[in-house]
């Protein structure tokens, strides 16, 4: 069993890349949300633990502004009427000594489901600070028409721009939260 210390772990903005991969005609676009929030709750039978994770829409960077201005209109996210997108995890089970599956809530749009997220526990120790951080690499796949996400633009044959399935990729780490931390420390 994955020994992690038991306490509340806030994401390091600095140390955490929350990304995202999709098909468009003959290649693959790849791209990351610039702001979020989140907060990794560890409990003594690590299965017991939970994550929370806000993510500001509006800070989406695929390295094209006119194609970000675009996710950020009611064709894809609609930041206007729905600025975040929340996940919140339901369980997790353990496949092995550091693999773990993460079952949660995601919310995009107004709209809730279930997805998977497969974890892979880096290891936890001491920062220069003093403080202790932990770190995760995750990975999912979601339908993006499940959320509300269908705008495309058909192709020759039956081909279409945009592909459906969104890959995630998350690599984070988590500082742990102590009176006497120094939690914005980065390097």
């Amino acid at each position: 069993m994955t020994n992690v210390t038991p306490g509340t772990w806030k994401l390091d903005p600095a140390h955490t890349e929350i990304g995202f991969q999709v098909r468009h005609i003959m290649s693959k676009v790849r791209g990351k949300f610039e702001t979020f929030d989140g907060t990794l709750v560890t409990r003594p039978n690590i299965l017991d633990s939970s994550v929370e994770v806000s993510v500001d829409l509006s800070s989406i960077n695929t390295g094209t502004a006119e194609r970000d201005a675009h996710l950020r209109s009611s064709d894809f996210f609609d930041v206007e009427t729905h600025p975040s997108m929340t996940f919140v995890s339901t369980g997790v089970r353990q496949e092995s000594d550091d693999e773990f599956i993460v079952t949660g809530d995601l919310t995009i749009r107004g709209v809730t489901k279930p997805i998977e997220l497969e974890v892979e526990y880096l290891g936890e120790g001491k920062d220069p600070w003093g403080g202790s951080r932990v770190g995760v690499e995750a990975k999912g796949e979601l339908s993006r028409k499940d959320f509300g996400i269908d705008f495309n633009i058909p192709i020759e044959g039956d081909k279409v721009m945009i592909g459906d399935k969104i890959k995630l990729q998350i690599v984070a780490e988590a500082v742990l939260q102590t009176e006497d931390a120094t939690a914005g420390a980065t390097a």
